[in-house]
């Protein structure tokens, strides 16, 4: 009789990021996975010790993919790309956006918190250098762009929309340069 397949931390955090994708958060449990896998529900259980474990889990995991969908950007203009980006990952990755930034995620946190981030300086250099800014210049543009691209992610996330990344990138450019003139006024 062969030995049966080693059930890995991984192969369940796959298992919980698939089932995600096709039904939502809410469909996922120790139960649900284990079926995707063709196992009991023992080994779920043996790597996590909750389902909140797990799910963190699946979160951390959807979050990297995430980032590394954003990031992934070779055009002459990179924060429209990131926008964009942006928008399309909302568009094509409905459930896995709605997991990553509409699970009340961010509770307890504010806008600066948000912007402050470690994961985001990454982007806010590419901002910096594409604006010709310092960093706080930066971070009140990226607030400014931020607030329109995720509207537009969120309507397409959220609608079965028709996507028109034309008109689309036309208003991102426009929120674009106009955030960056505000943050170069002079205020008193």
């Amino acid at each position: 009789m062969p030995p049966k397949a080693k059930i890995t931390k991984e192969m369940i955090v796959d298992a919980g990021v698939e089932l995600v994708r096709e039904s939502g958060i809410e469909h996922v449990n120790a139960r649900a996975v284990a079926e995707r896998l063709g196992c009991s529900t023992q080994p779920v259980m043996y790597h996590f010790q909750t389902i909140e474990e797990m799910k963190r889990a699946i979160y951390d995991k959807a979050d990297a993919h995430h980032t590394a969908y954003l990031t992934d950007i070779h055009g002459e203009k990179p924060m429209l790309e990131i926008g964009l980006s942006y928008i399309r990952f909302a568009q094509k990755e409905k459930q896995l956006f709605r997991l990553l930034f509409q699970s009340d995620g961010f509770s307890e946190k504010n806008m600066n918190d948000l912007i402050s981030a470690e994961e985001l300086r990454p982007i806010l250099a590419v901002l910096e250098e594409a604006a010709s800014v310092g960093e706080e210049q930066a971070k009140t543009i990226f607030r400014l762009l931020f607030l329109t691209v995720h509207g537009y992610a969120a309507m397409f996330a959220n609608n079965d929309m028709e996507y028109d990344e034309a008109a689309v990138a036309a208003d991102l450019v426009r929120a674009y340069e106009g955030a960056c003139h505000v943050s170069k006024e002079k205020r008193p």
